[in-house]
């Protein structure tokens, strides 16, 4: 698949702040990087990443209207969080406004803020990538870059327990496919530690 980044950039660069568009090179280029070490399509995580949050500075209506009518399925905690809505209405703009049929794609931008169980290699890499992109400078993103260049399943724990962490700070409500996400990849490493016992 040829992947035609000019044009996008172009409607990045109309649709997003200063800030924001140079945030989205920065995914970009850290999905790039994670594609090459974990044997992923670097220009597909380029592209999935270039578009992560597309619809992030839409009015909060025209967010909601792209949700309702992608035909997700979403849960109500996402419904209630507007925060969250940019992902949905990301991942069903760009297919329906650029023809993206790629469910590996659409599903990278989907969950790239709440994660799922069984995410594939590229929507992990999307998801790490927005967490450590280079103008990350939350307390810990030093440790979460660390961690993502040397196990992604590792990495994804650390996300998760981090976002659920924070939400339960904020008294935030936490979508199911969240917490199925953090079992998911705790059952993972309580599999992996078994593995290394026996050895």
């Amino acid at each position: 698949m040829l992947y035609d980044i000019g044009d996008k950039k172009k409607l990045l660069k109309t649709m997003l702040s200063q800030k924001r568009y140079q945030h989205s090179l920065n995914v970009a280029a850290e999905c790039r990087r994670l594609a090459e070490k974990y044997g992923e399509d670097p220009d597909k995580a380029y592209f999935a990443g270039l578009l992560h949050d597309i619809c992030k500075e839409l009015p909060a209506e025209e967010q909601k209207e792209l949700v309702l009518s992608s035909g997700y399925a979403v849960c109500r905690e996402e419904l209630d969080t507007r925060s969250l809505w940019h992902a949905i209405a990301g991942a069903y703009y760009v297919k329906s406004k650029f023809g993206v049929e790629d469910i590996d794609i659409l599903n990278a931008i989907r969950f790239h803020t709440v994660g799922r169980a069984g995410m594939t290699r590229l929507e992990e890499i999307v998801y790490l990538g927005d967490l450590i992109s280079a103008e990350r400078d939350y307390k810990d993103v030093d440790k979460m870059r660390k961690i993502t260049y040397v196990s992604l399943d590792a990495a994804m724990l650390e996300a998760f327990s981090f976002s659920i962490k924070n939400q339960v700070k904020k008294n935030g409500v936490i979508p199911l496919c969240t917490v199925e996400g953090y079992n998911f990849y705790t059952r993972l490493a309580d599999e992996e530690k078994i593995k290394t016992d026996k050895k």
